[in-house]
């Protein structure tokens, strides 16, 4: 099980370690990819270092393409082309694409949501206009797995947990979020 997380500046930090955190604990083999400098400036100026250089064809061998939202991050992501590229050859391949946030615009961008259901960011119904905007929290329609945003990174990756054959209830417990009353 091997997910890629790209991060472009301006990406939303929760979002984007959470995931990441989560799926480690997991057992996937889950890495960062930057585009320019190793450490990528977040939306709130928090500087992370990402594992590796973004390269297509590294990229390719993983399961899963994960698209983390932020200002102007999923934006950064929408609008270069081998990113776009790279969402397109996933959905080809019918390997999994998972965005949350403003990471669903790339999905748009990329042409991969005709048909299908997806959720996004509030306000998005007005934007994810290829889908069938459902507005839930996670939302999974064949090889795409979406959601809302910076609240929903638990939940995501539980859901990703899920679809790889792994159990999330012991990870749910131990990081004491039914506790917290989370969906």
């Amino acid at each position: 099980m091997k997910a890629a997380v790209l991060m472009k500046p301006g990406y939303e930090e929760g979002e984007t370690l959470t995931i990441v955190d989560l799926l480690r604990r997991a057992g996937f083999e889950c890495d960062t990819f930057f585009f320019e400098k190793p450490f990528v400036e977040g939306m709130h100026h928090m500087h992370i270092k990402a594992d590796q250089p973004f390269h297509e064809n590294t990229i390719k061998e993983y399961d899963l393409l994960i698209l983390p939202g932020g200002r102007p991050g999923g934006a950064n992501l929408a609008t270069d082309p081998r990113v776009i590229e790279l969402v397109r050859w996933f959905d080809s391949q019918n390997k999994y694409l998972g965005a949350l946030c403003s990471g669903t615009m790339v999905l748009q961008q990329a042409g991969v949501l005709k048909g299908r259901k997806v959720t996004g960011y509030t306000g998005y119904e007005k934007k994810l206009t290829d889908g069938q905007f459902t507005g839930t929290l996670v939302e999974v329609d064949q090889n795409l797995i979406t959601s809302q945003g910076p609240a929903s990174p638990y939940p995501f990756a539980f859901r990703i947990m899920e679809l790889f054959g792994v159990d999330p209830a012991r990870f749910r417990h131990a990081l004491m979020y039914d506790l917290a009353k989370g969906r």
